[in-house]
């Protein structure tokens, strides 16, 4: 029986039902922070033949401290093999990878993502110059399968994105095939509300399911449009005891499933000596976790 946590995060819900998105003997793409946490949680507990790539080049990484970035060496630790960024990027392109996880600031109903730049609502100018795409547009075009997770549902869900960054359904039903995407189009958003799967017919979202605490009319309050609701519409499942243990192993510090960012960004000096105890800190820990797990 599941025992399921009292004590957790929103980023740990967040990280956990992406997990569970996850299917053993998949091959996918992860980003640093919530995505390779996902695919580290997925490949201890229920998928444990996952090949995970990242787009820095590696495949399989088990590194002993957390990863901060996608450049950061620590990608490189106990890696099966070292390809680089352009094979990956090229089996990506190819079809070989089942599965990917993006984000961004805007998502609209079709599941295409903005991760480029916030118009003025008033005069339709430039009003934010947001990073850009990354690899996000190669996963979402290429990828069988693709993840999209929005921190929150109010300010992110829009009737139309200010810019395609990475597409979805496009305009709905027939859209990638008529311009030659090979990849399947998003499966899932996964916000801090909710999660929303798409229509086979329509390749609309609707609301599958509302997280602990939130209800079904708050969440269709928040979305600029008629959300439709699945019949079989339910909580989210929450994380359990053994899921919450994992991921506070992996990231020791909580610099993405607790508090160790705003820590960061708190005040002008001693950043550096923070990130860096940090990163120490999350030694220890890991090599315990490496031990147990391995």
């Amino acid at each position: 029986m599941k025992k399921y946590a009292k004590d957790y995060t929103l980023n740990e819900l967040l990280v956990v039902t992406t997990a569970k998105v996850i299917h053993d003997y998949e091959a996918l793409i992860a980003g640093v922070g919530i995505p390779t946490l996902a695919a580290s949680l997925a490949g201890i507990t229920h998928a444990k033949n996952i090949v995970v790539t990242t787009e820095w080049g590696t495949v399989n990484p088990n590194p002993r401290r957390l990863m901060f970035s996608v450049t950061d060496t620590t990608v490189n630790e106990r890696a099966v093999a070292l390809p680089g960024s352009q094979v990956i990027m090229n089996d990506m392109q190819n079809g070989r990878l089942d599965l990917g996880v993006i984000g961004g600031a805007q998502v609209d109903r079709y599941g295409n993502v903005n991760s480029t730049m916030i118009l003025d609502r008033e005069t339709g100018g430039l009003k934010t110059m947001l990073p850009g795409s990354g690899g996000a547009n190669d996963i979402a075009t290429s990828a069988k399968r693709t993840i999209i997770i929005m921190r929150s549902t109010r300010r992110c869900f829009v009737e139309k994105v200010d810019y395609i960054t990475s597409p979805g359904y496009l305009d709905g039903p027939g859209c990638r095939e008529k311009y030659g995407m090979p990849g399947g189009g998003p499966e899932i958003v996964i916000s801090a509300e909710g999660t929303f799967r798409f229509d086979p017919e329509t390749k609309e979202m609707y609301l599958a399911t509302y997280h602990p605490g939130v209800s079904v009319e708050e969440i269709r309050e928040m979305v600029p449009w008629d959300l439709k609701v699945s019949p079989d519409v339910r909580e989210t499942e929450p994380p359990t005891e053994e899921e919450i243990e994992i991921l506070r192993l992996l990231d020791p510090s909580g610099m993405y499933v607790g508090s160790g960012k705003k820590i960061l960004k708190e005040g002008e000096q001693g950043n550096f000596e923070v990130f860096l105890q940090n990163m120490l800190d999350s030694f220890e820990p890991m090599g315990r976790f490496v031990k147990r797990y391995d």
